[in-house]
């Protein structure tokens, strides 16, 4: 199994996050809080670059996709940017991996990606 990550910042971040969008990415906001994140199902498309443009609310969060061994720190008062491609269809499970307090281990969410 393979796949792409690409965590970037500053204007060169923008730039790639803009290039991947217009090579037919898809844009996914989510944001990251106390024990969640917003929203925490998303469904892609299999070999579509997914763009997912991370906001922490609160403080310092992680973002883990085990199956394909990505990894990312969500800052707060920044956007970070991760692009996926997900090789395979099927479910993808993520998670927080920074203790944010007790109910930390109910933050998670999933990939669901369809052919």
């Amino acid at each position: 199994m393979t796949c792409m990550l690409v965590s970037l910042s500053g204007l060169a971040e923008a730039a790639d996050a803009a290039d991947a969008q217009r090579q037919g990415s898809e844009a996914i906001k989510i944001t990251a809080k106390r024990f969640e994140y917003s929203p925490n199902e998303i469904h892609v498309k299999k070999n579509v670059p997914v763009v997912i443009e991370f906001t922490a609310l609160d403080r310092l969060h992680g973002f883990v996709v085990p199956q394909l061994n990505i990894r990312s720190n969500i800052e707060p008062g920044k956007i970070t940017r991760v692009t996926i491609v997900f090789p395979d269809a099927g479910t993808y499970d993520f998670h927080c991996d920074i203790f944010c307090g007790d109910g930390h281990e109910d933050m998670t969410g999933k990939f669901i990606v369809e052919e």
